[in-house]
Parts: structure tokens; C-alpha cells; sequence
């Protein structure tokens, strides 16, 4: 069971910026990002799941951030994506502002505690204001990859 965000995010699974420009060609673009990476199956699957549920209900939590989030039986294993867009997504979030990092959570249907274990660790990293700001900045995949490597090692 993963234990960290870090075993599931890799830097070949971040964009920064994303080139999408709408909520769903962002979920599209981070599902076919994993799909290049090889965790996922049929990424055609994936991206109807996880969009399938986007419409059911917002994942823009607020505070710019959205977590769409999906199981599909083609997924390897738990895996993280995240985008930050060139310019903020409308998103529908809860708090009515435009979303600037948007974090994809991918996982088999058989691996709900790692799920969820994982969306909790995400919610609870990004609640911090200071680590969002610095995520909202960063310039590069690669710096983004090293503020959750800074983050996960408790610096």
C-alpha cells in the first residue's frame, strides 16, 4: 500500500502547463499522460470514468484545486498526475474560482482503502496555503516534482 504521495507521482506525470484550456481536456490530457507512462490500460475507459463522474459532481474543491479522481479496471496500480494550467480553468468549484493545479487520482476498483488513503494524503498536503502558492507558481514539472519531494520528507 503506498505510504506516500511519492510512490505513486513520478516527474513524467506532472505538465506544467498543461495546454488544456477546459476541465475536460484537462482530465483527458492528465489520463493520456498516464496512459504514456504505461499505468493505464485503455485510456479511452479511463477518461469516460473519470469524466463521467466529473459531471456528476464537481471535483473542484476550492481554493483553486480539483482532484478528479477515478477507478478503472485497466489501471496497474494507484497513480497521481498533476497539471498546472498556463491559465486558471473554469472548473465549477465549490468556492466559484477558477481551478490552478488540478491533481488526476487513477486506481484498480480492487484498491479502494489505497484510494482513499491517497486522496486524503493530497487533501491534506494541498490545505497547507503556502505549499498551494508554491505549486501555483512553480515554473516546471520538474520544481513541482520537488516541492511534493520537499513536502513528503517533511521539509
Amino acid at each position: 500500500m503506498p505510504s506516500a504521495l511519492l510512490d505513486i507521482l513520478t516527474p513524467a506525470t506532472i505538465r506544467v502547463p498543461l495546454k488544456a484550456s477546459t476541465r475536460q481536456d484537462a482530465i483527458y490530457e492528465l489520463v493520456d499522460m498516464l496512459a504514456a507512462q504505461g499505468d493505464i490500460g485503455d485510456a479511452a475507459v479511463l477518461r469516460d470514468s473519470v469524466w463521467e463522474r466529473e459531471r456528476q459532481r464537481s471535483t473542484g474543491i476550492g481554493e483553486g484545486l480539483a482532484i478528479p479522481h477515478g477507478k478503472c479496471p485497466g489501471a496497474r496500480a494507484v497513480r497521481l498526475a498533476i497539471g498546472r494550467p498556463a491559465q486558471p480553468i473554469d472548473w465549477d468549484a465549490i468556492d466559484h474560482r477558477p481551478v490552478r493545479l488540478v491533481c488526476l487520482l487513477v486506481s484498480p476498483p480492487d484498491r479502494i482503502a489505497e484510494h482513499i488513503q491517497a486522496l486524503g494524503r493530497i487533501s491534506r498536503v494541498m490545505s497547507n496555503a503556502a505549499f498551494r502558492a508554491q505549486c501555483y507558481e512553480a515554473a516546471s514539472a520538474e520544481r513541482m516534482y520537488e516541492l511534493f519531494a520537499a513536502v513528503e520528507r517533511g521539509a
